[in-house]
């Protein structure tokens, strides 16, 4: 579980994120919505570490993130997975090279204990007899899918993903979201997704929070979605699926 207490962040004097405050549980896929600007993706920097909070307290299992240096915090990065919006595989390496670079960072794995662990991430995504390519030889569902392979190689405790679906036609981003929520439930992870996609939202968001204007505007389940009276949300919700139905009718 990853908890968040009372988090402000300032660019430039101007508050991004206000007083939020959040918890994220083990085993569920946990969505972060809002529209571009809203400050979602400042709220992921600062829970990975790439943005510092201005005040407030960021917990790991109880663990007081934001009070540790860098060297503590190093033992807690190894248990984070990362997934990005445009894959971020590095050209130069196959795919085999590309899942094995977090296990040549953070583990001591012999060669073939790392080769066994390829093998097994690859299966996991429904990969097969793509070790050998490069990632200019890949289908953009097939790069997010062996960038899943590389985040969870080093069996993260928490998956990060940011905008996973982003640039996929929509059966390869129900694909992939069905195979993070696989994984999330099955390897037990905190998983946390930033998205826009109502898509995603309804079908693998067990707890969704709407970040409006830098604040916690609404957080439930995506059942609760339906039914909520929270006018901003309606919006962005309804007005997201207008703009998707208007897209999917171009010829």
């Amino acid at each position: 579980m990853i908890r968040v207490e009372a988090i402000w962040k300032y660019f430039e004097r101007q508050p991004v994120l206000k007083d939020v405050s959040l918890e994220f549980e083990q085993g569920k896929t946990n969505l972060i919505i809002g529209r571009s600007g809203s400050g979602k993706t400042v709220l992921m920097k600062c829970l990975v570490g790439l943005l510092e909070a201005d005040q407030g307290k960021i917990f790991y299992d109880d663990r007081d993130f934001s009070a540790m240096q860098f060297k503590a915090r190093k033992k807690i990065r190894k248990e984070m997975g990362m997934l990005f919006q445009g894959a971020a595989l590095f050209d130069s390496m196959t795919v085999e090279e590309n899942i094995t670079f977090p296990l040549n960072m953070f583990t001591t794995m012999s060669r073939q204990e790392k080769r066994q662990r390829v093998d097994f991430c690859l299966e996991r995504v429904n990969l097969g007899a793509v070790h050998h390519l490069l990632p200019a030889e890949l289908s953009g569902g097939m790069k997010k899918r062996v960038a899943i392979a590389r985040a969870i190689a080093i069996k993260p405790k928490y998956l990060f993903c940011d905008e996973p679906n982003s640039g996929l036609d929509p059966p390869t981003a129900i694909l992939i979201d069905k195979l993070i929520n696989e994984i999330t439930h099955d390897l037990q992870m905190t998983t946390i997704v930033n998205t826009h996609d109502m898509n995603s939202v309804m079908e693998i968001g067990d707890s969704v929070a709407f970040i409006h204007e830098g604040s916690l505007w609404w957080s439930g389940s995506r059942e609760q979605i339906l039914h909520t009276s929270n006018k901003e949300l309606n919006h962005f919700v309804y007005a997201t699926e207008l703009m998707r139905t208007i897209q999917n009718q171009k010829p």
